[in-house]
């Protein structure tokens, strides 16, 4: 979910196959198509993909660490075509009950429907039934007041304000889309997958999330409708915060999305370790994962950019990294000069050609062999290197003729850059919280890695910086509109 730009999400519907993937001890979580990514096959259910899936998984986790694994089984697909998102399920209350929840690194808070919220979506078409929570049928719930100290935090980061002495909520999303509640404490299920003997059992902790009472927007409609959003931002009240402050989980955790067939990957609590891994800090209490890009280069020449275009302050929202958005977004003092480095590289046998605002190509040749590399160089002396799959999106296909489109959307005015999953996929990448910094390599997702369960040090939670952007990203931050499908079709037929 996100605060910076209001974009229609459904366009991009008509055109792109794109990769989202998020989340958890190291937690891990199993990523799943919702459907199959061939429409005419039809005998391939749901339960087959999670099973084939979840068997796979079961493989990383079992080498990936020799300790217990706490396991979420994650479902969607990156396919815009279909659903563009990925949710999880969580069970959460005595007795528990189960809720299918959003995945979201750009926002902080887990939240559910609240039995009787207004504008909550009853139905969905994904494939199960909508769930409401009520704290009421929970023996082990506790409705948090404005005394709590969790409470406290969440005033902090503004993800929490005191009314009639309950601790409060009200979030505003990108798209227009808002939900406020209130929070309760209760207890968090979670699976553990030992990796020695392949047996599971359970472990509680209890955590405090947001009862969701009113809805519009976007999140009251039923086509793409889950029960709630599972936050994992780096604010104090992210599961993942509460979780490593009870000593149940590490400070950290890391991803490694598959940027190639049906995609999927993993994710862990806990820091993924190879050797070639490089580290850039974390802007010091930005409200995101705020990185210090400092210059873009095209085909190893550093781009004309001012590098305060980059910055975090008052007036621009930075550079961000971040694994619940589809895409790409630079900044727009930034967008012109990159699109034109990248054109200018290209041999004269590639066409280049303007389909409204974007700059797209057409080429019968490996876009590896005629598409420079680019690189982002944050502070730390840490580059994220990125061939043409990584920043270009095929959109058709004719003879032996292919039409590529830079996927990098511009953001205009608001001095903001977000490197999403077209960028972060065939890497691992840890979030180290407690060593306030991101580190990247590049890795074959469908290969196994190593995983420490260490924390690196203890972060500090605070709302002490004016960047005052609280709410989250939005995973459909895509604006690619259906001009582009004609442009195609006049230049390819």
């Amino acid at each position: 979910m996100g605060a910076f730009i209001i974009i229609p999400a459904a366009v991009l519907l008509l055109l792109l196959q794109g990769v989202v993937v998020v989340c958890s001890f190291p937690v891990t979580l199993k990523l799943e198509r919702a459907f199959p990514h061939n429409n005419n096959n039809n005998n391939l259910n749901l339960v087959e993909l999670r099973d084939r899936d979840y068997s796979r998984h079961r493989r990383f986790l079992q080498q990936a660490s020799s300790k217990d694994v706490i396991d979420f089984s994650l479902l969607g697909t990156y396919d815009p075509y279909r659903v563009g998102l990925y949710y999880t399920k969580v069970k959460l209350g005595s007795p528990p009950k189960q809720y299918h929840v959003q995945v979201d690194t750009g926002s902080d808070v887990l939240w559910v429907n609240c039995k009787d919220c207004k504008g909550c979506p009853t139905s969905t078409g994904l494939k199960f039934r909508i769930a409401s929570y009520d704290h009421s049928s929970s023996s082990t719930s506790s409705v948090i007041s404005c005394s709590d100290k969790r409470c406290s935090i969440g005033i902090e980061s503004g993800d929490a304000k005191c009314l009639n002495n309950r601790c409060t909520y009200k979030f505003n999303y990108g798209d227009g889309s808002a939900t406020s509640g209130y929070y309760v404490s209760d207890l968090l299920h979670l699976e553990m997958l030992s990796d020695n003997t392949n047996q599971s059992s359970n472990a509680l902790s209890t955590v405090m999330f947001g009862c969701s009472t009113s809805q519009s927007g976007e999140l009251s409609k039923p086509d793409r409708a889950v029960d709630g959003i599972f936050g994992f931002g780096p604010q104090g009240l992210s599961v993942i915060s509460q979780l490593a402050s009870q000593g149940a989980a590490p400070d950290a955790f890391s991803h490694c999305l598959v940027g190639d067939g049906d995609g999927g990957g993993i994710l862990v609590l806990g820091q993924i370790t190879d050797p070639n891994m490089v580290y850039s800090p974390l802007v010091s209490s930005a409200q995101h994962y705020n990185l210090h890009l400092q210059s873009i280069s095209v085909d190893d020449k550093t781009l004309s950019i001012d590098p305060s275009v980059f910055e975090t302050s008052h007036n621009r929202k930075g550079t961000v990294i971040d694994s619940g958005t589809t895409l790409a977004y630079l900044a727009e003092d930034a967008y012109d000069p990159f699109v034109t480095a990248i054109t200018k590289s290209v041999p004269h046998s590639v066409e280049a050609f303007d389909a409204k605002e974007y700059k797209c190509y057409i080429t019968k040749d490996s876009i590896s062999k005629v598409f420079p590399n680019v690189s982002f160089n944050f502070a730390g002396d840490a580059s994220m290197v990125l061939k043409p799959e990584s920043y270009l999106l095929r959109q058709k296909t004719v003879g032996d003729k292919t039409a590529w489109c830079i996927g990098f959307q511009k953001v205009k005015g608001q001095g903001l850059t977000i490197l999403g999953d077209m960028v972060l996929k065939d890497k691992s990448v840890v979030y180290d919280l407690g060593g306030q910094r991101i580190g990247w390599v590049d890795h074959n997702c469908k290969k196994l890695f190593n995983v420490s369960t260490k924390s690196s040090g203890r972060r500090r939670i605070s709302n002490a910086s004016p960047i005052d952007y609280r709410n989250s990203l939005r995973s459909t931050l895509y604006k690619l509109t259906p001009i582009m499908i004609f442009a195609f079709l006049l230049h390819l037929l």
